[in-house]
C-alpha cells in the first residue's frame, strides 16, 4: 500500500507524494523528505503492534480510507489536510484524541484534491480498535469541515445512492473495450425489466431475453428468495462468472423491492399509439396533482412509480428524443428512491403504474412513435417531475430534489426538440417573393453568412430579440440559424414558426429554448429528406435514370401510362 501511495501511480498521476500527518507527530519521519527513513522502515513501524499481538493476528490488518474534495473546492493546505486526517481517525475509532495507545496511522498526500490515510487495526496495548459506525462518523466529521473550510456541502448519506462501479471494474471495462463497466449495464437492464414486468415470471423472462444470465436463489420450500445476474463472458481471475445480487446493483433492485412493483395489479385497455400517449398524458397530469398528498410514505411510493414510468417512456419514446429521456431516467433514478418506508396504495402511484402499463403494452411501437402525439405526454412528464422536486424539497431530501431538477431539465429539452420537430412537420413555406416589403426593405438573399442573424431575430421574434442578444446561449442559437439558412430555408420564417409553436414567456433562457426547437426542426427536416431520397423513383424509358428527389410537402408527379414519356415537359428545377 505504501509503495503505491509514495510511487508514481499507475499512470504517473501522483505528484509530490509526502506525509501530512501521523499518529506521533512530529516524531515520525517522512520517507519522501528524510534520508534516514525508507518506505520499508515506515511499514515495519506501522505494523509493529500487529507483530506484537499475543493471540492470532487478523488476516487483514490494514485500514485504508481516502478523503477527497469536490472538483470545484479550493485547494487545502497541508496543515488543513492534517487536521482532517486527525479528526477522521478520531471519528472512526482508530485513534481517539488523547489516546496514546491507539492504532498507528499515517496520512499521505500525492495529489492536490485528496489524501490517503493508512492505519493498522491493532492498538499498541494489544487490544482491537472499536470501529462501530466508523463510516457514518467520518461522514459527520466531513460535514463539519465542509462548513468550516467553505467547501461544497453534501448531505448525510440516506443509503439511497446508486452503487458505483469500483476502480477494478472500470479498468476491466477499459481492457475489454466495453463502453461502460458491467455493473452499469446490468443495473440499467435489470431496472428496465423490473419497470416493464407484469409479474415475477415476466421479470425473469425479460432478463433472459435481454441476454443476461440469471441465477435464482431458491429456499428449501421452493420459494425464490433472491436472484443474481451476470453478463455472458464476464469472469474473474479464476475464470468464474461474476454475479451481482440485485441489492448490490441498487437499493430498489432487491427481489422484495422489485416485487413491490406488481404487488397491486393494474389493467388498462390496449390503445393505438396516438391514443396511448393521450391516455398516459391524462393519467400523468392527474397523478402530478396527487403526488405526496397522502403523506411521507405515500409520496415515497409515488416517486418510485414515477421513476419506473420514465424508464419505460425512454424505451419507447420517439428516436429523436430517446437519448435525452434515457439520460433523464438515469438522473431521476436517485429521486425515485426516498429514504425510509414507502406506501404502495397511493392514488398517484396507481395512476403512474397505469400509465406505465399503457406504454409497456405498446412497446412494439418503439421507434415508430409519433413525435407530435408524444409531445403532450412529455409536457405532462415535466409537470410530474417538477411536482416530485417540490415534494422532495418539502421533505428536505436535497439529493433527490437535485436529481429531480436535473431530470426535469433534460425532459424540458426533449419537449422543445419535439416542439421544433412538430413545427417542421406542419410548416408550409410561403411563396418566395422578390418584391419589396411594405416597410420598403428587401429581404437579404438566403445565402449562408450573408445575413446578420441579429436582423433575423428582429424580424422573427421582435419582442425577445434584445434579451436573446445578451443571453449566453445566443452564439449556439446563431449557429443553428446559420445552419438553417445554409440548408436553403429562410431563417426568419423558420425561427418564427418554431417560436410560435409554444409560449416563451416562462422560459429561463429564450435563446436556449429556441436552440432546442431548431435542433428538432433540423432533425425532422433531415429525416424527411432521407425518407424522400430512399423512395424508389420511376425510371425513364427503361434507361434506369432516377428522377430528382422532391422537397417535403410537394406532391409527386401523376404517373403516366407506358409510352407517354415523350409528352413530358422539361424537368422542374428544385
Amino acid at each position: 500500500m505504501l509503495d503505491y501511495l509514495y510511487g508514481p501511480g499507475k499512470r504517473d498521476e501522483h505528484t509530490n507524494p509526502h506525509m501530512v500527518a501521523s499518529w506521533d507527530d512530529p516524531y515520525v519521519e517522512d520517507p519522501a523528505r528524510s534520508p534516514d527513513m525508507t518506505i520499508a522502515d515506515l511499514a515495519l513501524i506501522l505494523d509493529a503492534p500487529v507483530y506484537a499481538l499475543l493471540g492470532k493476528r487478523p488476516a487483514k490488518h490494514v485500514y485504508h480510507v481516502a478523503v477527497r474534495n469536490a472538483p470545484e473546492d479550493r485547494l487545502l493546505m497541508d496543515a488543513e489536510w492534517a487536521r482532517v486526517a486527525r479528526e477522521m481517525m478520531h471519528a472512526s475509532g482508530i485513534a481517539p484524541h488523547g489516546d496514546d495507545q491507539a492504532c498507528r496511522w499515517v496520512a499521505i498526500r500525492h495529489a492536490d484534491d485528496h489524501i490517503h490515510i493508512v492505519a493498522t487495526k491493532a492498538r499498541q496495548d494489544g487490544r482491537q480498535p472499536r470501529l462501530r459506525q466508523d463510516i457514518p462518523q467520518m461522514h459527520a466529521a466531513a460535514r463539519n469541515f465542509e462548513v468550516e473550510f467553505g467547501l461544497r456541502r453534501l448531505k448525510h448519506g440516506d443509503k439511497t445512492a446508486r452503487k458505483w462501479p469500483k476502480t477494478g471494474e472500470q479498468e476491466k471495462a477499459v481492457r475489454r473495450g466495453l463502453s461502460e463497466p458491467v455493473r452499469e449495464t446490468l443495473q440499467r437492464t435489470v431496472r428496465q425489466a423490473a419497470a416493464a414486468a407484469a409479474n415475477e415470471d415476466d421479470f425473469f423472462t425479460r432478463l433472459t431475453a435481454a441476454g443476461v444470465r440469471v441465477n435464482k436463489r431458491v429456499a428449501p420450500d421452493g420459494n425464490i428468495t433472491g436472484y443474481s445476474v451476470a453478463m455472458p463472458g464476464d469472469r474473474d481471475g479464476g475464470q468464474h462468472a461474476v454475479w451481482f445480487p440485485g441489492a448490490r446493483l441498487a437499493a430498489d433492485l432487491s427481489l422484495p423491492r422489485v416485487r413491490e412493483r406488481w404487488s397491486t395489479s393494474v389493467s388498462v385497455p390496449t390503445s393505438a399509439p396516438a391514443e396511448m400517449w393521450q391516455e398516459a398524458e391524462r393519467r400523468v397530469r392527474a397523478a402530478a396533482d396527487q403526488l405526496g398528498a397522502g403523506g411521507l410514505h405515500q409520496g415515497a411510493g409515488d416517486v418510485a412509480a414515477l421513476g419506473d414510468l420514465i424508464v419505460i417512456a425512454a424505451m419507447i419514446s420517439p428516436r429523436m428524443v430517446r437519448d435525452r429521456l434515457k439520460d433523464a431516467a438515469y438522473e431521476f433514478e436517485r429521486a425515485s428512491r426516498a429514504p425510509g418506508d414507502r406506501a404502495l396504495e397511493g392514488q398517484a402511484r396507481r395512476l403512474y403504474r397505469e400509465s406505465n402499463r399503457l406504454l409497456s403494452q405498446s412497446a412494439a411501437v418503439a421507434g415508430r412513435s409519433d413525435t407530435v402525439a408524444a409531445l403532450g405526454f412529455l409536457l405532462a412528464l415535466v409537470t410530474a417531475v417538477e411536482a416530485s422536486r417540490r415534494w422532495h424539497q418539502a421533505q428536505d431530501h436535497r439529493a433527490q430534489a437535485e436529481a429531480s431538477g436535473r431530470a426535469g431539465r433534460l425532459l424540458r429539452e426533449a419537449v422543445e426538440v419535439t416542439a421544433g420537430a412538430s413545427a417542421a412537420r406542419e410548416f408550409r413555406p410561403r411563396p418566395k417573393r422578390t418584391a419589396s416589403r411594405s416597410s420598403g426593405g428587401r429581404r437579404a438573399p438566403a445565402v449562408s453568412g450573408e445575413r446578420p442573424m441579429a436582423g433575423v431575430l428582429q424580424e422573427a421574434v421582435p419582442g425577445h430579440a434584445r434579451a436573446i442578444l445578451t443571453d449566453p446561449a445566443w452564439p449556439a442559437l446563431r449557429t443553428r440559424l446559420a445552419a438553417v439558412e445554409k440548408a436553403g430555408e429562410d431563417p426568419v420564417d423558420v425561427l418564427a414558426a418554431v417560436a410560435a409553436r409554444r409560449e416563451l414567456t416562462s422560459a429561463d433562457s429564450v435563446a436556449e429554448v429556441l436552440t432546442w426547437r431548431l435542433e428538432g426542426w433540423q432533425r425532422q427536416r433531415g429525416a424527411a429528406a432521407d425518407a424522400t431520397a430512399k423512395k424508389p423513383s420511376s425510371t425513364s424509358g427503361g434507361t434506369g435514370g432516377s428522377g430528382a428527389a422532391r422537397a417535403t410537402g410537394v406532391p409527386g408527379p401523376r404517373r403516366r401510362p407506358p409510352g407517354d414519356e415523350q409528352q413530358r415537359g422539361p424537368r422542374r428545377a428544385r
